[in-house]
């Protein structure tokens, strides 16, 4: 039986924590199984530690023992301007010269759509595992080239890597890209039936990895930790699996060090994850005679040739991201100052500085943009087309609608149902859905006392909402700059990107199928650049704080 000792540090001096369990006695073999893994990269290639850091703690580790694998539990090719300007292609090459052995699809990987995917399938070097894709079109499969699990042999030690994607990957990409011409899914995560076809799927692949002999199991999940994930986080997982002695997890941005956890049978499994951006490098170690240690380290050597590597690639496009768009009186930041994400649950400054953008250029009523689409702060100073395209890396395009107002209730409704009181739990945000809104020409109060009656699909699709509502005392921008209650058998007109108007962006599908007054216009980033010169080319200190338009009680 499985049991925990006690906390150790061990010889990696760089670490920050480090827990241990011991598995079943090793087989054979005299020298360390040591697994390296990242999650939620989002194209930082040479910020914090970087794939320069990387790669030299890998070729360290290599001098130690012949048993080194690097996984990627996702969303590494997507979040920046070098995954935006290559569509993938930069991100994966680096990743191909680090030396990537395996990695899952994030919801991220999708962002450039399934042909694209299916391309740089096909360039990467590491293989893609997921256990729990399904497709059930009559054309092409553009995901062939994944696998659910792969087996590998350490010595005389085999060890099953078992991949794992998160259902909401529907919602958070791009729903259209996972629908045929019809507009009929024909891909989907086994997220019907609330997690027993989910479960039900990987734990299939868990006991067949076993049964082919596997003396560990490792899930390389992308499934996170946020109260809005369940019953798909990677915590659930552990709660209704059995046979999984790791899960390396991602999608929440979660520093996990180490946490040990109980699976359904009463027996310990380790869960890790690194957070983002290359933060930190995350290490499994199994030992010859059975001890696992995992923990989170951080690392500044470089290596020489993959940081020339970078410097190469990212200046093929360097002078066009340091040309100047403007400047700011004021920083304009997605984050509290005390470093917790906020944009996803609460109005912000750069928020309300985006959904103007958009109301601004498009000239309608309303304005909205998924916090989820707001990737980066824009500094106090000169702006650069670089920070621009940093803040909205997707290169969605402006469309416009006519909505009812009761339609507008509904989104609004949607987008806050999973908002909370507090903002975050002391270290990591609360409450975040990539769907909340921010906005512009309209205001409101949450009230969180109200439980959401919002109802989703088993896709995560909007379906209703009940009377009993949270979002109260909506009121529309009026011309004099007063504002007006919003009438719920009133139209008016609505600006966003086509991600949700369009495309049904984080289940808020019900713009799908209005007539469009603006059918893929303005590209994203070009309408913040367009505002910002309507403005003069100067950000003023309006924007210093959150303007009060959504009121969290």
């Amino acid at each position: 039986m499985r049991y925990i000792r006690k906390n150790q540090i061990g010889r990696l001096a760089a670490a920050l924590f480090l827990c241990l369990l011991c598995g079943c006695a090793g087989k054979e073999r005299q020298e360390n199984i040591v697994i390296l893994y990242t999650n939620d990269v989002h194209c930082a290639v040479d910020e914090n530690i970087g794939y320069a850091g990387l790669a030299e703690y890998k070729k360290r580790m290599e001098q130690k023992t012949p048993y080194v694998t690097l996984v990627d539990c996702g969303d590494a090719i997507q979040g920046g301007t070098i995954g935006l300007l290559s569509k993938g292609e930069y991100p994966v090459q680096l990743m191909n010269r680090v030396g990537y052995d395996f990695a899952v699809l994030g919801n991220h990987e999708f962002d450039y759509g399934m042909e694209r995917l299916s391309s740089l399938l096909e360039m990467a070097e590491a293989i893609y595992l997921d256990c729990n894709i399904r497709y059930t079109g009559d054309g092409e499969n553009a995901l062939t080239a994944v696998e659910p699990y792969r087996i590998v042999s350490y010595g005389n030690t085999d060890v099953a890597f078992v991949g794992v994607c998160t259902p909401e990957n529907i919602t958070s990409s791009t729903p259209a890209y996972f629908c045929d011409e019809s507009g009929a899914f024909v891909y989907d995560f086994y997220g019907e039936g609330g997690g027993e076809a989910f479960y039900g799927q990987i734990q299939a692949a868990v006991d067949e990895c076993r049964k082919k002999g596997a003396d560990y199991v490792v899930v390389l999940a992308h499934l996170g930790t946020d109260e809005s994930s369940e019953p798909f986080r990677s915590t659930d997982l552990i709660e209704r699996m059995e046979g999984v002695d790791v899960v390396l997890d991602g999608h929440s941005h979660s520093v996990i060090p180490c946490q040990i956890m109980k699976d359904k049978k009463g027996e310990e499994v380790l869960l890790s994850s690194t957070g983002t951006e290359l933060n930190h490098i995350g290490q499994l170690m199994i030992t010859p005679d059975g001890l696992m240690t995992a923990g989170l380290l951080t690392y500044m050597e470089k290596d020489a040739d993959t940081a020339a590597y970078v410097r190469e690639i990212k200046d093929l496009f360097a002078a066009d991201l340091q040309k100047a768009v403007g400047r700011s009186e004021t920083p304009l930041r997605i984050s509290s100052e005390k470093g917790i994400r906020m944009v996803r649950n609460r109005e912000t400054a750069i928020g309300d500085f985006c959904a103007d953008a958009y109301r601004a250029v498009s000239g309608a009523d309303i304005a909205i943009v998924n916090g989820g689409g707001i990737r980066a702060d824009l500094p106090a100073g000169e702006i650069t087309y670089g920070d621009v395209l940093a803040v909205h890396p997707y290169g969605n395009t402006l469309c416009v609608v006519e909505a009812s107002g009761q339609d507008i209730l509904d989104v609004l409704e949607a987008a806050n149902r999973d908002v909370l009181p507090e903002t975050d739990d002391g270290e990591n945000p609360v409450g975040e859905n990539g769907g909340f809104l921010q906005v512009s020409g309209i205001r409101f109060r949450v009230d969180t006392s109200v439980p959401s009656t919002v109802v989703m699909d088993e896709d995560g699709m909007f379906v209703s909402c009940g009377e009993n509502r949270r979002v109260k005392e909506v009121e529309i921008l009026q011309s004099d700059g007063s504002y007006a209650p919003l009438d719920p058998k009133g139209t008016y007109t609505l600006a966003s990107q086509n991600y949700l108007i369009k495309q049904g962006g984080d289940g808020l599908n019900l713009f799908m199928g209005h007539a469009l007054l603006t059918d893929e216009g303005t590209p994203d980033y070009q309408i913040l650049i367009d505002y910002i010169d309507s403005l003069g080319g100067v950000i003023g200190k309006e924007y210093a704080r959150a303007q009060g338009r959504i009121v969290v009680e």
